[in-house]
């Protein structure tokens, strides 16, 4: 008979008490895991950062030609 309440005791403060924390602990283990960015995340950002450095580099030389081809493209664009 004490047995049993033993176990019915042991059974509750499981389930209330540790198995919650288990579960929350577990999960915030996986949300840390995946909060990071993976290698061919890394991989497509550092090419998507050359490639608007390489269009940057582009607009600026555009820019210094149309600077000096037509003076006023600014002014008319704006208009």
């Amino acid at each position: 008979m004490m047995f049993g309440i033993g176990l019915l005791v042991l059974g509750a403060i499981l389930l209330l008490v540790v198995a919650p924390i288990w579960i929350v602990a577990h999960y915030l283990s996986r949300w840390r895991a995946a909060r990071g960015l993976s290698r061919e995340d890394e991989r497509r950002m550092a090419e998507m950062w050359e490639a608007a450095r390489r269009m940057e580099e582009r607009v600026t030389t555009l820019e210094r030609i149309l600077d000096a081809e037509a003076p006023g493209w600014r002014a008319r664009r704006e208009a």
